[in-house]
């Protein structure tokens, strides 16, 4: 259920939606659409037993964006004033009027709008928390981070909370179109600490977030993973340049999921810019493993009942047993290529809509961590990777990286100050995912292993 107060306000910001259209075309425009964001959060930053910070924010921005002919302009902004809105409606209509012919430009596809959507439970409708609690479970977390024997002093702890809503209207001047709202809640708890003495101090973290509160990690796991991890750390070897396995933790191995994505982009392919441009209905991942996008997964962290433009969504299978199947496309990058929407458009009131991806996850592996790496000699578990050595255009991959060495199928000691190098093309070829994956962010995958990669040390 929903309270009738935040009803009453989510049912007011589609008004204001509506109504921003319905001016624009009384002014002109051949074609409108609008988009309200309001949001609410409330966070707390604590360290060494005491509250550092206190921080509100509550602001309500919304974007219009009108179309004649083929041009099209945006604007937006967060004074909802009259005064404001009137001159700023004129204005973009103007701009588009003077603005280069785009020819794919436009509204979604009415044949591809949302009619009706699934509760996706990504609201907390209870009662928020305030900021002596979020103050208190900051204050436990570093508490049982501290209490770890070698952890010498800490970064700091925090909570927080938002909530977060969104109203999205699209008319052409003949009728129809597409008007729908929601609204979202977040949860987080954190924790930073360094372990050692001098020059030898080694720093980790930990964190959990959530739709709901209760769903959280408690504040004392967290903070005691996070000295766990810091101690784990300490001494650091280097190693010598070699090629190896690299096997990359949950918590760095979805940013292969992410990389993956990118490259898969309506934008990037309709420029000729992705690495994967040719690779339509080929195996570019190896047999078996399959990557899914899902925006109706419950209580997900991007889970959104409607695109942003409107556009029905649903859960797709990108990578199915290794083959890529689909790109990621809104309208504009799907009339560019001849295709259809897949319903991924993302957007924020600043300007148009581009494809982005949603609950993202690669799934689960049949082998177990120590499976995956009990016949590793030689190689690398990567716990924390640095810099964005990343070439879309050729897959080329190079990033700092840190964790552990493996020897002989177990974790022999930590490692730093090294990079691991590839290519993308022959690392996803060359992938084993376990079976420990774990829903913990927006794009997730569960430890992989990847053959052949070049870690580059003394």
């Amino acid at each position: 259920m929903t309270r009738p107060a935040e009803a009453d306000k989510r049912l007011s910001t589609l008004d204001m939606a509506a109504s921003l259209v319905d001016r624009a075309l009384r002014a002109g425009a051949e074609a409108a659409e609008a988009i309200a964001m309001e949001g609410i959060s409330l966070g707390v930053s604590w360290r060494l037993g005491k509250l550092e910070d206190v921080e509100r924010s509550e602001g309500c921005d919304v974007g219009l964006r009108v179309f004649i002919g083929k041009h099209q302009a945006s604007v937006s902004t967060t004074d909802l004033s009259e005064a404001s809105l009137a001159p700023m409606i004129e204005r973009v209509v103007a701009m588009a009027r003077a603005a280069p012919e785009d020819p794919y430009c436009g509204l979604a596809d009415a044949t591809l709008l949302a009619r009706d959507w699934p509760d996706l439970d990504i609201e907390d409708t209870g009662v928020p928390p305030t900021a002596e609690q979020l103050a208190g479970l900051a204050a436990e977390a570093e508490e049982a981070a501290l209490a770890v024997k070698g952890v010498s002093n800490s970064s700091g702890a925090g909570a927080g909370w938002g909530r977060s809503g969104v109203a999205l209207v699209t008319r052409p001047s003949a009728g129809g179109g597409f008007a729908g709202s929601y609204a979202g809640t977040s949860c987080s708890i954190s924790c930073s600490v360094l372990a050692g003495e001098g020059t030898a101090m080694e720093r980790d973290y930990d964190y959990t977030t959530a739709r709901h509160g209760h769903d959280l990690e408690g504040a004392t796991a967290i903070g005691r993973r996070a000295g766990e991890k810091a101690v784990r750390r300490l001494h650091p070897r280097k190693v010598r340049s070699q090629a190896v396995p690299v096997v990359y933790d949950p918590r760095v191995s979805g940013g292969l999921v992410g990389h993956f994505a990118g490259a898969i982009s309506g934008a990037s392919i309709a420029r000729g810019t992705s690495f994967l441009k040719n690779d339509m209905g080929r195996s570019v991942f190896a047999p078996g493993i399959s990557i899914v996008d899902d925006p109706h997964m419950k209580r997900g962290l991007r889970s959104k009942p409607f695109d942003g433009e409107g556009v029905k969504n649903g859960r797709m299978m990108l990578i199915d047993d290794g083959r890529l199947t689909t790109w990621l496309l809104d309208s504009a990058t799907a009339r560019q290529l001849g295709l259809v929407s897949t319903g991924h458009a993302a957007r924020g009131t600043g300007g148009p809509p581009s494809p982005a991806s949603t609950n993202l996850y690669m799934e689960a592996g049949c082998l177990g961590v120590k499976e995956l790496i009990a016949d590793i000699k030689q190689g690398l578990y990567v716990t924390e990777l640095i810099g964005m050595g990343i070439n879309g255009v050729t897959g080329d991959y190079s990033r700092g990286a840190s964790g552990f060495w493996i020897e002989n199928g177990e974790i022999a000691y930590p490692v730093s100050e090294i990079t691991v190098a590839g290519n993308l093309k022959d690392m996803f070829l060359n992938m084993t995912p376990a079976d420990d994956l774990e829903f913990r962010h927006g794009t997730n995958a569960p430890t992989v292993r990847v053959e052949g990669m070049i870690v580059a040390g003394t």
